[in-house]
């Protein structure tokens, strides 16, 4: 009677193999050949398999990092630019006024006289710098799950350059924004001029010029910071 087939066993279990093999009995080198070479091949494909599954787990991993973090980086970009347009909104009365007093004073206009047109234009004393929430939640969870690892390299030296621009506004907006100015005499020169009491017009200017500069300066660290954030974003709609 012929002999009965060999069954060999094969089993994958999250990305661990194992195989069995039958216990049988050697009766020719041939047969032994062929015996190891179906531990072999059953080897190389359990190998194989196993590469395939693991590549698979990784792409779609890379994949759902990468939707993540292009979300989270519009997101910002579009705060970032609805600040900018708040900033580039309300510094404009106080440019305006920083303009018409300067004016005054370059005329020699009395004090008094002077005053009265600080008064007249008080409303646009106001300072108003804004800036987003630098969120980088995505990112994180990218990095610590090492997904960010499986990204395309080129793809990931964007969202790279991205957040560190991020990081890089965050520390600067939260340190840096209104460190030339001096908000205790700001608060004074409001309050004297809300209550209808003169004030100083070059030292009414001098604070006037630290608001502006704090405020455009806040407005073009945005403008740099959104620019990374661009082109991570136009390189992912592609």
């Amino acid at each position: 009677m012929p002999a009965a087939p060999r069954v060999y066993m094969l089993a994958m279990d999250d990305f661990n193999m194992h195989f069995e093999v039958p216990k049988v009995k050697m009766h020719s080198l041939r047969e032994f050949l062929q015996h190891y070479l179906m531990i072999v091949l059953s080897i190389l494909t359990a190998l194989g398999l196993e590469q395939w599954i693991e590549n698979a787990h990784h792409r779609h991993a890379a994949e759902y990092a990468s939707t993540q973090i292009d979300s989270e980086l519009d997101t910002m970009l579009r705060d970032i630019q609805a600040a900018i347009q708040t900033d580039e909104n309300k510094l404009a009365p106080l440019v305006a006024m920083d303009k018409a007093i300067n004016d005054d004073v370059q005329k020699g206009l009395p004090d008094a006289e002077i005053n009265k047109h600080i008064r007249q234009l008080s409303g646009g004393f106001r300072l108003s710098i804004n800036w987003p929430a630098f969120n980088t939640q995505a990112w994180d969870v990218a990095v610590a799950n090492q997904s960010a690892t499986w990204i395309d390299v080129e793809r990931l030296h964007r969202y790279t350059a991205a957040y560190a621009a991020v990081r890089d506004a965050a520390s600067w907006t939260t340190h840096n924004a209104t460190v030339a100015l001096d908000a205790p005499r700001m608060v004074d020169l409001q309050t004297r001029i809300s209550l209808g009491k003169d004030v100083d017009p070059v030292e009414f200017l001098s604070v006037s010029q630290q608001m502006i500069n704090s405020s455009k300066e806040t407005i073009a660290y945005l403008m740099d910071a959104s620019t990374p954030l661009k082109k991570a974003l136009a390189k992912a709609e592609h």
